[in-house]
């Protein structure tokens, strides 16, 4: 088995893997170290979010309501999943499950709310709870809170402990990784790098945002950068206002996402989109720095919790990986032995794990519920060509910010985000 990617995707591909047939002979090949990607710089939700709706799900072909409950019912069971592994393996990577809360600081977020809770009941096993602004203060106490939704099915966690651990222990099981060794063709039978080939039986795609570098794959995803800042350890005393006392993850109901978590050592790391996405699916070291964007993260969560003065120490970003029709999958072609999963938006530290089991069972023929779920085997159709893609991705980047400015200046729904809704994968 030859592994494309040392991130979650391919080291819980290669663990699950050799704990089913240790004899098995698994590569990974890493174009920089283990961890280098997303894997190594997320928020730290390892949540049961699936980046399209139940209902996206069951219209899927071949799909059904049930189908679409039962990917939701997964996701759930993967958040646990992450937790017994990383406990029974010992990684130390700060797991801690204490749901998630999305605060609604606006009307039309609170509206957003209830409706997301309504959906929820409607297609799953009703696990989103909607909170009043006094059981949010139980929580945490923020800045102009209307009401939140709650999930308990979220862990945070500290990525880079999880995904170099995780590394750690696929080598202890007989995997050998290979970093330093870029990638640059994938087919039938092997895996190019620049090196040499390598063959293999199988040859699993697990590259995320980093996809786009890959012959013949440059309108696969599209990778969309993703910032994120940290402050400051906060004393006790800040806490005690702050609360979080649970560590649970926490954003809002705005249209242009954030994301955050106390961590284990006392910091609030935050962090969100608004950068841009760049022209033919570009990468640079240098994207992943944006002063104007870390700037507006730290404006965003100093008023959030009114920490006019507090400072921030870390600041951080890279890719994400968005299909066209923002519907993660996972799947293998046995004609020519080529296997691949990702294109999570985001929502990927625990949805790799339900993918490197989903793949373990497709390579090894087994008739399980997790080969039957309805984002096995989906395809998304191809990004458009340039300049379509640069113009129609940044133009759906700057109309969710201008949605957020214009329902939080007129207190009503934006007309801006009901139009562009088909682009943002709304």
């Amino acid at each position: 088995m030859a592994i494309v990617g040392a991130g979650y995707t391919g080291l819980w591909t290669a663990y699950y893997l050799a704990k089913a047939d240790p004899s098995l002979r698994i590569v990974v090949l890493e174009a920089h170290t283990a961890g280098f990607g997303a894997s190594g710089r997320n928020g730290g939700w390892c949540s049961a979010l699936f980046p399209v709706s139940s209902r996206r799900l069951a219209s899927l072909p071949g799909s059904s309501r049930e189908a679409a409950i039962e990917l939701h019912r997964a996701m759930q069971a993967t958040v646990n999943e992450v937790g017994l592994v990383t406990a029974a393996e010992g990684i130390d990577c700060d797991y801690h499950k204490g749901g998630t809360i999305v605060l609604a600081r606006t009307p039309v977020q609170l509206t957003r709310a209830r409706a997301e809770v309504a959906a929820a009941h409607e297609w799953g096993p009703g696990d989103l709870r909607f909170l009043e602004p006094d059981e949010v203060a139980a929580q945490v106490r923020a800045t102009k809170v209307l009401g939140a939704t709650f999930t308990p099915h979220c862990a945070a966690i500290h990525p880079g402990k999880l995904v170099r651990g995780l590394a750690a222990v696929v080598e202890r099981l007989g995997v050998t990784i290979h970093e330093h060794t870029p990638v640059h063709t994938i087919e039938p039978g092997r895996a190019i790098t620049s090196y040499g080939g390598v063959r293999a039986d199988v040859v699993v795609r697990a590259t995320e945002g980093f996809t786009p570098g890959l012959a013949g794959e440059s309108r696969a995803v599209a990778p969309v950068y993703s910032l994120m800042v940290a402050t400051e350890p906060l004393d006790a005393a800040v806490w005690e206002r702050i609360g979080l006392a649970d560590r649970p993850t926490f954003g809002d109901h705005r249209h242009l996402i954030i994301y955050g978590q106390r961590t284990a050592d006392g910091r609030l790391a935050f962090g969100g989109r608004g950068a841009p996405y760049h022209f033919r699916s570009r990468i640079k070291p240098s994207y992943d720095e944006i002063p104007r964007v870390f700037k507006g993260l730290q404006a965003t969560l100093r008023e959030l919790f009114d920490l006019p003065e507090v400072g921030f120490t870390h600041a951080w970003g890279g890719p994400l990986g968005i299909p066209r029709d923002w519907c993660a999958s996972v799947g293998l072609d046995r004609g020519s032995g080529l296997a691949w999963a990702g294109g999570y938006v985001g929502d990927g530290v625990s949805t790799t794990n339900l993918a490197g089991r989903t793949l373990t069972d497709l390579i090894l023929g087994r008739d399980t519920g997790l080969v039957r779920l309805p984002w096995v085997g989906h395809r998304s159709r191809q990004w458009e060509a340039e300049p379509l893609r640069w113009l129609g991705i940044n133009a759906g980047l700057r109309a969710m910010t201008l949605a957020d400015t214009e329902e939080r200046v007129t207190t009503r729904e934006s007309r801006i985000a009901r139009l562009m809704a088909p682009l943002l994968g709304h």
